[in-house]
């Protein structure tokens, strides 16, 4: 590039003349102004190219898909063998499974199906956590449990007795959910891990290792506390707890661990140990790993190339690539971090305090794909969930599903591409050849809300055919689901429908006419009267209607549909609108 400075350095001495000076500033000034607009173009394409980067559809448009190309692309700069690429999930084993904890699983398996999209072989490895200590008795557990705090879970009693251990009674949970909703998975026990000796090499190069692994973990997170012990945790032989252990020498020779049992602080609360000093042998389950680096002999005995995390373990996962790749040599997998699911006031999901979601609970009242659909949607930003999350998902299922057989427009082919894509992705890559029968999920909790007693799905299915609707086995179920969820929760709650001026006046109307009419069909010919009286497209009103009486935008034939709901039902839901403002 021409350095315009240097440009003047060597013309300025020889020009004596004034006017022939002004002429070399301006030819200078124009260049300079030249120069800015070539600069300002090549920013403009940059951008433009990096828009057109982002805007590229991915496979099926979707952010598994660009997950799954990511690690591509890192696989192959890497030059590892890519014959199989794995992906891996923790399931939680130390309390009730929720939501969230299903959803990690999900993810995991949502990048090998888009990997196996893309032509590679895949599988996802569930690990069950069920080494972990018990920290504390989860909301409505048997207070017997306390007996068992800090000794790990898979060594407590089921107290549904009906596992073999407290432990694969709650991945168990995880198991079943994860089988009803179809994700695949390659299952395997942290208590059998340890037992059979698989990770026996991964601990002993990190024991042999441990008091660079210390300063790591000091310099990286500041925690200072492997710079004083092993990053193990024997199970103590005198009381069986495996936090209070102080694993304070490693003999090589024997592959033995050396601890004395004096205690832990777990959130500023001390427990005292029982004082026994005792050996661990690492070729046996006689202790377990440290988080800071189980998950790096994880990764590395199990060739896992992909896991997610959540922001509540990112110091944990970021020593753990470090262990990984300086001290076991091998290249940590390929990370996204998500965002915690929230209950509906915006605090953290515990199972201590019960405020959980369990996947065998959104199942009563939801079907497989609107659940897979809650996770699949995007991994990135917070997310409030509850039951009242399910209604919506169940007609977002429906509505992509119109979208997918051409039912349905969207704006982009952009949002057309990925909407299609995550239709797949909720039925597995394996979409229906023909779309099902849609019959709005809120209607089906609005009529059974007011059903006859004991016969609730009679009256469901009969009303249905009255509206017009075809009642087949898809119909048949979502309308057992939705009794379910009505006879817990009563109607899906909604808030007040924002009205223009006009519409305002022709609710006020309906609320009147509706003292008079005699029939269905009066009624529905009435609301169109009252739209066109009052200067408001009828499909307009219809639509305000729809969401003051089910929530939504559309549904059955509306002069039947108040009329089964009584004219006092009716009034007492416009009653709201009614109101001068």
């Amino acid at each position: 590039m021409l350095d315009l400075s240097s440009f003047d350095s060597f013309l300025c001495p020889l020009i004596s003349d004034t006017v022939a000076m002004d002429t070399v500033k301006k030819a200078r000034a124009k260049i300079n102004s030249v120069f800015k607009e070539l600069k300002l173009l090549r920013v403009a394409s940059l951008q433009g190219f990096c828009r057109m980067e982002e805007n590229r559809i991915i496979g099926k448009g979707t952010w598994l898909d660009s997950v799954a190309s990511r690690i591509v692309k890192r696989e192959s700069s890497l030059g590892r063998d890519m014959s199989m690429i794995r992906t891996e999930s923790g399931l939680g084993a130390s309390g009730i499974p929720h939501v969230g904890s299903l959803a990690d699983a999900v993810r995991a398996y949502g990048v090998t199906l888009a990997l196996r999209n893309m032509g590679y072989n895949s599988e996802t490895v569930a690990f069950a956590d069920d080494m972990d200590g018990l920290r504390r008795v989860p909301f409505g557990m048997p207070p017997w449990l306390q007996e068992y705090l800090l000794k790990p879970v898979s060594h407590v009693p089921d107290p549904f007795g009906c596992h073999n251990s407290y432990g694969e009674h709650m991945s168990g949970m995880l198991r079943d959910a994860l089988d009803t909703i179809g994700v695949e998975y390659k299952f395997f026990s942290g208590r059998r891990v340890y037992e059979e000796g698989m990770l026996v090499s991964e601990i002993d190069r990190i024991l042999r290792h441990s008091s660079a692994i210390g300063r790591m973990i000091y310099e990286t997170v500041g925690q200072d506390k492997f710079t004083r012990t092993l990053p193990y945790f024997p199970i103590c032989k005198g009381c069986g707890r495996i936090y209070t252990a102080n694993a304070y020498e490693y003999d090589q020779e024997r592959l033995i661990v050396k601890y004395r049992c004096e205690g832990v602080e777990i959130k500023g609360k001390k427990l005292e140990g029982c004082g026994y000093e005792g050996e661990a042998d690492i070729r046996k389950g006689d202790g377990k790993l440290a988080w800071k680096v189980e998950f790096a002999a994880r990764w590395a005995r199990l060739d896992i190339r992909f896991e997610a995390y959540g922001k509540d373990i990112a110091d944990s996962v970021k020593v753990n690539d470090l262990v990984a790749e300086r001290i076991l040599g091998f290249i940590p997998p390929y990370h996204i971090r998500y965002e915690m699911f929230l209950d509906e006031y915006g605090r953290k999901i515990s199972k201590s305090t019960g405020n959980i979601l369990t996947p065998q609970d959104w199942l009563k009242y939801g079907t497989p794909e609107s659940l897979l659909l809650l996770v699949y949607k995007r991994y990135a930003g917070t997310r409030r969930i509850s039951y009242k999350t399910i209604p919506k998902l169940m007609d977002e299922v429906d509505y992509i599903e119109d979208i997918y057989f051409g039912k349905q427009k969207v704006a982009t082919k952009t949002a057309e591409m990925r909407l299609k894509g995550l239709y797949e992705y909720i039925h597995h890559l394996k979409p229906p050849s023909q779309p099902k029968t849609h019959v709005p999920y809120n209607l089906l909790v609005e009529l059974a809300s007011f059903a006859p007693q004991g016969k609730v799905e009679e009256f469901l299915a009969s009303r249905l055919l009255k509206y017009g609707y075809k009642v087949d086995e898809e119909v048949s179920r979502k309308i057992n689901l939705a009794i379910n969820y009505a006879q817990r929760f009563g109607r899906v709650k909604r808030g007040l429908v924002e009205l223009s001026e006009n519409e305002r006046t022709a609710v006020r109307q309906l609320a009147s006419k509706i003292l008079e009419v005699k029939s269905p069909e009066e009624l529905q010919h009435s609301i169109f009267e009252l739209a066109r009286s009052n200067g408001i497209e009828p499909q307009q009103f219809f639509r305000r209607l729809y969401e003051i009486f089910l929530g939504m935008s559309r549904g059955p034939r509306l002069g039947p549909y108040l009329f089964d709901i009584g004219k006092d039902e009716v009034l007492r839901l416009l009653e709201p609108y009614l109101r001068s403002t």
